[in-house]
């Protein structure tokens, strides 16, 4: 066998694991993403093939190893200001409701990656203060939180390539929002970052330590959970999300036979779930 394939049961096991940790399911057509995502680790992780790689990771001690299995097949690539319709909604539905609220907004990230959408809402929400004098006169705060340690890590650090920041980022918020660091990067100004902090979180864990939200925005995660999982997440959201505040879902999901506590809104440019 090739040293980067996993036996039919190997590749089970390690679907099962994989659900276990950190919820994401696998279907029976996706051991090349196991390969593609995995075979990288095998020079640095001392492994001689990818069933060695998994059965090691899989063992209760290998805690290191463990994390960073979990974060090579959880680590997924974003966009600035990804999709466009969310930020619409936020920009013309979300952020006029709160505009006199009395205390900071609070906003949640629920699957920062690399950064992209907290630092995309924090932009937006900067923007929209300019041009609403008076708004959010108590601030906001953009939470992140991600699974993938070296993705909080990079986030934290707020820097990127040209290659990146040109994936929906345009010229004109390149020069407003950045700084450059090198020939060929960038980095977030600090009256950008300032709004936004970024933790260590797995969305199978207990949300109560976060706090509460006015927005919450889980986009393009769920799809990878099973029906069971996602209703223990879409309760928990409904927990942590203030009474009339908003879930943002990527546009091919849905909250339909997984939760009661949301309904959903219409908007020109697309839906948004609000708690009830």
């Amino acid at each position: 066998m090739n040293k980067v394939d996993l036996t039919p049961q190997e590749y089970t096991e390690f679907c099962k694991f994989l659900e276990k940790h950190c919820g994401i399911v696998l279907g029976a057509s996706k051991q090349y993403l196991v390969r593609s995502r995995l075979s990288p680790l095998l020079s640095e992780t001392h492994c001689d093939s990818l069933a060695q790689l998994v059965k090691k990771a899989m063992m209760i001690h290998e805690r290191a190893l463990r994390s960073t299995v979990i974060d090579a097949m959880t680590t997924n690539e974003t966009l600035w200001f990804r999709d466009k319709y969310p930020f619409d909604i936020l920009t013309t539905r979300l952020l006029p409701e709160f505009a006199q609220i009395g205390r900071p907004l609070k906003i949640w990230s629920a699957a920062s990656s690399s950064g992209q959408e907290p630092y995309s809402i924090a932009m937006t929400c900067m923007e929209f203060k300019e041009k609403n004098l008076g708004a959010l006169k108590f601030g906001f705060e953009v939470l992140g939180t991600d699974i993938s340690d070296s993705m909080l890590a990079h986030c934290n650090k707020g820097e990127y390539d040209k290659l990146a920041l040109s994936r929906g980022l345009s010229p004109e918020r390149l020069r407003k929002f950045f700084n450059p660091a090198s020939d060929n990067c960038y980095v977030i100004k600090d009256d950008v970052k300032r709004h936004v902090k970024f933790r260590s979180f797995n969305l199978l864990d207990n949300f109560s330590l976060l706090g509460r939200f006015d927005i919450v925005f889980c986009r393009n995660v769920l799809i990878y959970f099973s029906p069971e999982i996602k209703r223990q997440i879409f309760a928990n959201f409904a927990k942590v999300t203030n009474k009339e505040g908003y879930l943002m879902l990527g546009a091919s999901e849905s909250i339909n036979g997984l939760t009661d506590d949301f309904k959903m809104n219409r908007c020109p440019s697309g839906i948004v779930y609000q708690a009830l």
